[in-house]
C-alpha cells in the first residue's frame, strides 16, 4: 500500500508538472496567434522593407517607418544593461562570496523591494528628479531623453541581475572555493577566476533577463524618453521605443484600420527580439556548459 501510495504520489506530481508546461505552451501560442492574426494583414497594405527600414513614422500621413522605434529601444536598453550590469554583478559578488548572513539577507529583501517598485514611480522620479538633474548638469535642452531613460532602467533591470547572479553563484560547491584557497589563491582570485567563471551560465542567463525587462519596459520608457520618433546618434537626444508607442497610441486607433495593424507589426518584432535573446542566452548557456563539461 505505501509503494502504491508513493507511485500515485509521483503520478500526480508529474501530471501536474507536465500540464503547467503544457499550459505554458499553450497560452505562449494563443499569444503568438492572436498577434500574427492582428499583425500580418497590414503586410498587404505596406511593404514590409519600407516598415522596417523607412526612417519616418507619422500615422497620420500613413507612413509607418519603424527604424526610428528599434533604434530607440536599443539605444535605451543598451544604456540601461551598461549601466547596470557592473552594479548588478558587484552586487551579487559581495552577497554570494563577501557579506555575513544577516546583511546578505537584508540586502536580498532590499533588491525585492526595488524589483516591486511599479514602472510609473520609476517614470515620476525620472520627470520630477532626474530629468532636471540631466538637463542641468549636461548642458541639454530636455532632460526627458534615451539617458534618463536608460539610467532609470538600469535601476529596473539591477534586481533581476543580481538576485540571478547570485544564486547562481552561490550554486557553486564549496569545495571548489577550498580548493582553491588549498592552493594559495586569494579570497578575491578565488572569486573572479573559480567562482565566478563556474556560475557564468547563471549569470549570464540573468543578464539576458535584465536585457529582456529593458526591452519590454513601457511606461517608464513612455514618461521619460522624450517620445520623439527620430534616430539619434546622441544619448541625450529623446528618442521613441516599440513599447512606448504601443501603449502611447493603441488607445486612439480605429480597430482594423493601418495604424492599428502596424501597431500590431511593432509587437510581433518584440515578440521575435525577445524570443532571439532567449534563444541566443540558451546557446551561449549550453556551449559553456559543454565546455566546462569538456574540462
Amino acid at each position: 500500500m505505501e509503494k502504491r501510495s508513493r507511485f500515485t504520489e509521483i503520478f500526480i506530481e508529474q501530471g501536474i508538472v507536465r500540464v503547467a508546461g503544457f499550459t505554458a505552451v499553450l497560452v505562449l501560442a494563443l499569444i503568438l496567434f492572436f498577434i500574427l492574426r492582428e499583425a500580418l494583414p497590414f503586410l498587404k497594405e505596406y511593404k514590409l522593407g519600407d516598415f522596417l527600414f523607412k526612417t519616418d513614422w507619422y500615422p497620420l500621413s500613413e507612413r509607418y517607418g519603424m527604424l526610428p522605434l528599434v533604434t530607440g529601444s536599443l539605444m535605451v536598453a543598451f544604456i540601461a544593461i551598461l549601466l547596470s550590469l557592473p552594479m548588478a554583478l558587484a552586487v551579487a559578488i559581495f552577497m554570494a562570496e563577501i557579506a555575513p548572513p544577516r546583511l546578505r539577507d537584508a540586502l536580498k529583501i532590499l533588491l525585492e523591494i526595488l524589483a516591486s517598485i511599479p514602472s510609473v514611480v520609476f517614470g515620476f522620479l525620472g520627470i520630477i528628479l532626474l530629468g532636471p538633474w540631466v538637463q542641468r548638469a549636461f548642458g541639454v535642452q530636455t532632460g526627458l531623453n534615451a539617458f534618463t531613460a536608460g539610467i532609470l532602467l538600469a535601476f529596473m533591470a539591477l534586481p533581476t541581475i543580481a538576485s540571478v547572479a547570485d544564486e547562481a553563484m552561490r550554486a557553486v560547491p564549496q569545495s571548489m572555493r577550498a580548493a582553491s584557497l588549498a592552493l594559495g589563491a586569494s579570497r578575491m582570485q578565488t572569486i573572479l577566476r573559480i567562482t565566478f567563471p563556474a556560475a557564468s551560465s547563471g549569470v549570464i542567463a540573468g543578464v539576458m533577463l535584465g536585457v529582456g525587462r529593458a526591452i519590454g519596459e513601457t511606461m517608464t520608457v513612455m514618461m521619460v524618453a522624450g517620445g520623439s520618433a527620430q534616430i539619434a546618434l546622441s544619448p541625450m537626444a529623446p528618442v521613441r521605443t516599440m513599447t512606448g508607442t504601443i501603449a502611447s497610441e493603441m488607445g486612439e486607433v480605429v480597430v482594423g484600420d493601418e495604424h492599428y495593424r502596424a501597431l500590431f507589426m511593432i509587437g510581433l518584432i518584440l515578440f521575435v527580439i525577445t524570443l532571439g535573446v532567449n534563444t541566443l542566452s540558451a546557446m551561449i548557456i549550453e556551449r559553456i556548459k559543454a565546455r566546462q563539461g569538456a574540462q
